[in-house]
């Protein structure tokens, strides 16, 4: 009896569990109850979509970032705070023009970054005079934000603001407001300034301390004097923190959602960071993502940084269920301010497009930070790179290969709101050209703002020789899936839904071509000076055909360099086979019908070949100090943990005129970055002299080579390489490669 009295009973618990599953009306955060099972969890799952907001930040597609301020003009990428304001020594600026760049790049929204780190900001605040009213630039009434705001609505562009909760300037100030230990009491923002009336009257009343006060009378400013915004940006970084300060974020979500309503926010419950600031996509990215607590009500979100953030087994351990996009954000620059037109390098335009592709192709967001220069201009490389990718954009997607094509009228009607449901068994359809058409993209889309995110995998096949021909397969599709292939010439297409969460709904197919460019190109050296001049190879995990996509687009090019600094020509050297490059500038471009490829260029120096260790302060016994300069960037040295500063000390062979030193770090993990140190050598390799202090920043988050140019050249053949600073908490030093040139 009591078996059959526990049948009954969870028999009707698992009706009432369908019940309520068949009742779920989609939303943006769904709770997991515990005990729940798995079906009911992919259910949810299968329902949880997009804000409003959010479908708009995933329409925006591609979007600018404007790092401006002292930075600029000190060369460095994190200010400390106390400088000068005179420093920005702004005479003109043109907003006009980045938003013309931003235009025919193809972006619809720019984030300016109103306030770094270092606390300085760049619109007339009333709550600080460390901004650009204490400058020189229009007498100190000059406003970026106003600036921008002005131009934005010129060329139809969305505005964004990027208000930075760490503040150096309110940490290191005497009279700074950042961890003063000032008591929470209710306070009224916007505090009123004499003189200085607002024209919206809206009043908050938070319990907040002085610091958040200030932030959110800060926020109270930007969101109600510049015109509508639609994203504001918050980071995690912390370059120091004082007295225990907290944020109150419950009091600056309210304000924003009340002030801004159209806003997302970034590094909050409606917009997540990819993860890194290199433009590294994830081969599946789900925005549907497992959370512990409920984001809705959350005061701190952590970083989302693994691989997995929404399979099936990641869900079925979550707490809650919420829809987040990610933003995958970049620097068209190394680094996020302008430096110099000289030695800071530039993306190629090949490079900004495949991360177009990897990432708004990808179901994400692509934010690209292009910083003006010390002119309050983009600089002419950047320019025409962004001219470049916008063009390859409308070349390639503006042009449907579909049009005129049979098929379901819902996938083909341009309208993001009509959709096909793949049910009642049914998990493929066909696609009819109108003619025979030679493809290399396929694009597809989720109805997600009414069926969420179900496509789990799919593939693509083309008709070929009277026969179906697979040429691509990939998991999610979710906002936008762009599917990269070799060229094909078919006259039928059919996708199949391999693995999904209940009935997919997909809104939108479309064909395109991308012409073929000639290749970017990579240079690899070995310790004997020896050169190797290849094609880039672009980390794309889409295609597991068994092909890879770009040897077979960058099929006949052909690669020219020169070894004198001038620009390559089909006129210059043509490479047959590796070449011995030592103590010059190599730069080579490929070239296919006579079109160039983006150039390469390389400063090589002194050849290893000849080099010996003569000290080293410690060595971990599997990571030597013989591999910071074996010329192979996968070792690398790592010092054991110490309160000491550590050093290599190199014999060069001979003695060497040197003008400058590249250090190239470790990428395997973020631990042990050489964030400053001193150049010293000698006579004798046992006395040594300093003739170069260096500094590098953010490289935890930009682990790239760094090059320190020389103030004079020296000439020597002992060099010793002292570690003054570690990026982080480390006590050891990390170093893949050091160079000389």
């Amino acid at each position: 009896m009591r078996k059959n009295t526990l049948f009954i009973v969870g028999y009707f618990l698992l009706i009432f569990q369908i019940y309520s599953q068949n009742n779920i009306t989609p939303q943006n955060t769904i709770k997991i109850e515990r005990g729940e099972s798995k079906e009911s969890i992919i259910y949810k799952a299968a329902h949880v979509v997009p804000t409003a907001n959010q479908l708009d930040a995933l329409r925006n597609e591609f979007i600018a970032f404007i790092h401006f301020g002292p930075n600029t003009f000190t060369r460095m990428e994190w200010g400390n705070g106390m400088e000068d304001p005179a420093v920005f020594d702004l005479k003109t600026v043109d907003t006009d023009q980045w938003c013309r760049s931003m235009k025919d790049a193809g972006m619809k929204m720019v984030i300016l970054t109103v306030k770094h780190h270092d606390g300085f900001v760049l619109w007339q605040s009333r709550y600080t005079d460390h901004g650009i009213m204490s400058t020189g630039f229009q007498n100190g009434k000059g406003d970026i934000l106003r600036e921008l705001s002005k131009s934005c609505k010129k060329y139809g562009l969305k505005l964004g603001v990027y208000l930075s909760p760490a503040d150096l300037f309110q940490i290191e100030n005497p009279d700074g407001l950042y961890g003063n230990l000032s008591k929470y009491t209710k306070r009224t923002i916007p505090r009123e300034v004499p003189g200085r009336p607002f024209k919206n009257k809206t009043k908050f009343e938070f319990v907040v301390d002085d610091y958040n006060e200030y932030f959110l009378n800060q926020l109270f400013e930007i969101l109600t004097e510049y015109g509508e915004i639609h994203e504001v940006w918050f980071d995690g970084a912390h370059p120091k923190r004082k007295g225990g300060q907290t944020y109150n974020y419950a009091a600056w979500r309210e304000l924003i959602h009340t002030l801004a309503p159209k806003a997302v926010i970034f590094g909050r419950e409606d917009i997540r960071w990819c993860g890194n600031e290199a433009g590294g996509t994830r081969d599946t990215e789900i925005n549907v993502v497992a959370y512990e607590v409920n984001p809705d009500t959350a005061s701190v979100f952590h970083d989302m940084t693994a691989e997995d953030l929404g399979s099936r087994e990641i869900i079925y351990n979550a707490n809650y269920l919420h829809y987040q996009p990610a933003e995958t954000n970049t620097s068209i620059r190394e680094g996020w301010f302008y430096r110099d037109d000289t030695n800071q390098k530039v993306r190629s335009a090949d490079d900004v497009f495949d991360i177009y592709e990897r990432s708004v192709g990808g179901n994400s967001i692509f934010l690209l930070n292009i910083p003006p220069n010390r002119e309050g201009e983009f600089s002419s490389r950047d320019i025409e790179v962004l001219k470049d990718v916008g063009s390859r954009i409308r070349e390639t997607y503006d042009v449907n290969l579909l049009e005129g094509a049979k098929g379901p009228i819902e996938l083909l009607d341009g309208n993001q709101d009509t959709y096909l449901l793949l049910e009642n068994g049914v998990d493929e359809f066909v696609i009819i050209l109108n003619g025979e058409k030679t493809i290399n993209r396929i694009m597809l889309q989720e109805a997600i703002a009414t069926h969420s995110e179900r496509v789990e995998k799919h593939a693509v096949d083309a008709w070929v020789d009277n026969e179906w021909r697979e040429i691509a397969v990939a998991s999610n599709i979710g906002y936008k899936r762009i599917l990269r292939f070799p060229e094909v010439t078919t006259s039928k297409i059919r996708v199949r839904v391999l693995e999904s969460r209940l009935t997919p709904a997909i809104s939108h197919i479309s064909a395109h071509y991308y012409k073929t460019r000639p290749p970017q190109l990579d240079f690899s050296r070995d310790k004997d000076g020896v050169v190797t001049i290849a094609p880039m190879q672009t980390v794309f995990n889409w295609n597991p055909i068994g092909e890879n996509a770009a040897d077979n687009l960058n099929t006949g090019y052909e690669v020219y360099y020169t070894l004198d600094g001038s620009e390559p020509t089909l006129n210059s050297a043509k490479y047959e086979s590796p070449l011995k490059v030592e103590y010059k500038t190599l730069k080579a471009a490929s070239y296919i019908n006579n079109a160039r490829g983006a150039v390469r260029s390389e400063d090589f120096g002194v050849v290893k070949r000849d080099w010996a260790l003569i000290g080293v302060s410690s060595q971990v016994n599997n990571r030597p100090a013989l591999n910071a300069f074996d010329a192979v960037k996968r070792t690398y040295w790592q010092s054991e943990e110490s309160t000491e500063n550590p050093f290599i000390s190199l014999d060069l062979g001979e003695k060497y005129l040197l003008k400058a030193f590249t250090y190239t770090p470790q990428t395997f993990h973020s631990n042990g970055m050489m964030a400053s140190g001193e150049i010293q050598i000698s006579e004798n390799g046992t006395t040594w002299d300093t003739v170069e202090k260096f500094e590098f920043g953010n490289l935890i988050n930009d682990p790239t080579p760094r090059t320190h140019y020389f103030e004079k050249p020296v000439t020597t053949r002992y060099i010793r390489l002292l570690v003054t600073g570690i990026a982080g908490v480390e006590k050891y030093v990390t170093i893949s490669e050091i160079d000389f040139l």
